[in-house]
């Protein structure tokens, strides 16, 4: 009985983000409706796919509908499986968080210049979009849904258009989101030339050739890649997830990256047929390359939300990195290790989007408390914002894979995947994928690196402000919503066990292998003899020996404390600028690694600047834009003049439509 629902409760978020949008349209008018009646329905449609995703893994099974909608000849088919309630349930939990906290960040615009109206209508229609992507079981549908949820995302990145540099990330998001749109509909193309059908059940059925299958892997990357922030096509996640609202930056790092990864997923692992070892040792190669890349640059970041984004890059990459070890051990017939390989990336993608999640609504509390977000001018936010600081402090934890927290867990099965390379019987494989597990090693360290830096410039440490020395707690709604993820987080961290066999069904259905934890205490994904892991004994361990510190620490008798100025061996008292500056901390991992960035540093008596650019954006964006400046003002040229020019050309067109039908 309870299986029969999962068609209907995803129904029910769909409604729910549609009258959300539609209630949202009062808003310039009566600003309330936001917190009464929009992000409720945000919180029923979040519940209503939360419910649907466990009950779709809980159950297995595909279960299949087409909508009265769409084409005469060509209707929407919708489709929940376990891959797709693996994505429910990430959507699902995210967004109650933002529902819960919307309404409190929200209401520092009621009294300015942005459009209340539009930023409610547009999230709501950014929800639905994700959503109508994860339903959609033909290419029409999930093309429309693509397609707004790309649009609804562009404008809620402009939402504070007032400002340049906001203007300038939205457009140069929504022409990454455009070539991206591109790239997978022509993947489409050559499935549904395969197939002749643009239903995703007639495409499994029938698979291209090895060379449309390459061409159709090379077009999913790129367009999916783009969207999830793989290097070197990460530009534009960097400068949008800043300019975005921190509730609208949570959707788009933990869930919308997820959806690209989701529609990867989809179309490489389900949809293209038997896979290649080409596409696995690119993966690798690309997956690898952007973790590194991605952990490098936000280790040099001073900008909270603009760290988080490279953070965001590096996660994608090792989820990406383990989708290439599935891939190359599916070809080498090892389907229960592609299936844990496959496992870990799914595991990877939940504990990335809990905690990323909860990082981006952290910064946005101190971006609401503080009015700052740049660690150069933060610090001691602890003693101000206790509460955001010990959510921070967990997401940090979890990101920098600290067991026992669930970041560690994803990133534990990941190694356990690559340290079986002694299985497969190419050599070269043998050499790469250890090489890939190095990789992973490097950005596991550095990414603690990243998260140290971070909560210790602004949490740690005496203010560097006015705005730090007069931040405030934020209001309840915004703490319970950083409450549920780190609820969430809990369950992730604490239970791998049943978790792990949850998101072990949506492997099963795309290698046919399965994954077992061996129950809710101890998790061996190989066997006993090879490794395990129980994070509970870690935490037990943990609890005891710090109530042991307490009570070692702790004065047996209270004495009368005598209280004095201590002796400072003649110094100053220290000053905020005395302490480690979050460019001072980097400083090490910015000369080691010197050659990979784009610096700029100008030193004067008594002030140090320093600038650390992107040689993606500068060795291949940039010359790509001025070549598309110099073909459009030769075109322009071209077509500006006299009839005659014109009637030229046309008939030199002619001439040569003619000669190559001839």
């Amino acid at each position: 009985m309870l299986d029969a629902l999962v068609l209907p409760l995803a129904g029910v978020a769909v409604l729910a983000a549609l009258a959300s949008a539609a209630v949202s349209l009062a808003a310039s008018r009566w600003p309330r409706v936001l917190s009464w009646l929009s992000f409720p329905l945000l919180g029923v449609c979040a519940l209503a796919a939360l419910a649907s995703g466990i009950d779709a893994l809980w159950f297995g099974g595909a279960h299949q509908a087409v909508l009265p909608l769409g084409l005469p000849w060509l209707p929407w088919e919708v489709n929940v499986d376990p891959l797709t309630g693996v994505f429910l349930l990430i959507l699902g939990a995210v967004l109650l968080a933002v529902a819960v906290y919307g309404p409190g960040y929200a209401r520092e615009f009621r009294n300015g210049r942005d459009s209340l109206a539009a930023l409610g209508v547009f999230t709501a229609l950014f929800v639905l979009g994700m959503l109508g992507v994860l339903l959609a079981a033909d290419a029409f549908l999930f093309m429309v849904a693509w397609e707004l949820m790309s649009l609804a995302s562009y404008f809620l990145v402009a939402f504070q258009h007032e400002q340049a540099e906001h203007r300038h990330a939205a457009f140069l998001y929504l022409l990454m989101a455009h070539v991206a749109g591109l790239a997978i509909l022509l993947a489409f193309g050559v499935l549904a030339a395969a197939s002749g059908s643009f239903s995703f059940a007639v495409m499994r059925s029938m698979h291209p050739d090895a060379f449309w299958a390459a061409v159709a892997f090379a077009l999913a990357l790129l367009g999916f890649g783009t969207k999830a922030g793989l290097a070197p096509l990460h530009v534009w996640l960097p400068e949008a997830h800043p300019a975005a609202p921190s509730h609208i930056s949570a959707l788009m790092s933990a869930v919308m990256l997820k959806v690209a990864l989701y529609g990867f997923l989809r179309v490489v692992f389900d949809l293209l047929g038997p896979p290649q070892w080409g596409f696995g040792v690119t993966l690798v190669l690309v997956g690898g390359a952007t973790a590194v890349m991605g952990v490098l640059f936000a280790l040099q970041q001073t900008d909270l939300k603009r760290l988080l984004a490279y953070s965001s890059i590096e996660n994608l990459g090792i989820i990406f990195l383990a989708l290439g070890l599935a891939q190359i051990f599916q070809v080498a017939r090892h389907p229960a290790l592609a299936a844990l390989a496959l496992v870990a990336a799914l595991y990877q993608a939940l504990n990335h989007a809990l905690l990323k999640g909860l990082l981006f609504l952290g910064a946005g509390a101190v971006l609401h408390g503080a009015h700052e977000r740049s660690l150069e001018h933060l610090g001691g936010l602890l003693r101000r914002m206790p509460r955001t600081g010990w959510f921070f402090l967990i997401g940090c934890l979890g990101m920098a894979a600290v067991p026992p927290l669930n970041g560690f867990v994803s990133e534990w099965l990941t190694f356990q995947a690559a340290l079986q390379a002694w299985q497969l019987h190419d050599s070269l494989l043998r050499i790469l994928v250890p090489l890939a597990a190095a990789a992973l090693a490097l950005t596991a360290a550095l990414g603690a690196a990243v998260f140290v830096r971070a909560f210790g410039t602004a949490f740690l440490g005496r203010a560097r402000s006015r705005q730090a020395r007069h931040a405030h707690e934020v209001g309840r709604g915004m703490l319970a919503g950083q409450a549920l993820l780190v609820l969430g987080i809990a369950i992730a961290a604490l239970l791998p066990g049943p978790v792990l066999g949850l998101l072990a069904r949506a492997a099963t259905q795309l290698t046919g292998a399965a994954v077992s934890g061996d129950g809710w205490l101890w998790l061996t994904p190989i066997s006993p003899s090879v490794a395990s892991y129980a994070p509970l004994p870690i935490l037990a361990v943990l609890l005891v020996v710090g109530a042991l510190g307490v009570a070692l620490l702790r004065p047996r008798r209270r004495a009368a404390i005598r209280r004095a100025v201590p002796w400072d061996c003649g110094f100053a008292p220290p000053t905020p600028r005395m302490q480690y500056s979050a460019a001072g901390f980097a400083q090490p991992q910015r000369r080691v690694f010197a050659p990979l960035y784009a610096l700029h540093e100008q030193v004067t008596p008594g002030r140090y600047e320093q600038a650390v650019g992107d040689r993606a954006w500068r060795q291949l964006y940039l010359p790509l834009g001025t070549l598309t400046d110099r073909v459009a003002d030769l075109a322009r040229r071209m077509q500006a003049g006299h009839v005659r020019r014109y009637l030229a050309w046309s008939l030199i067109t002619l001439l040569v439509l003619l000669w190559i039908v001839s």
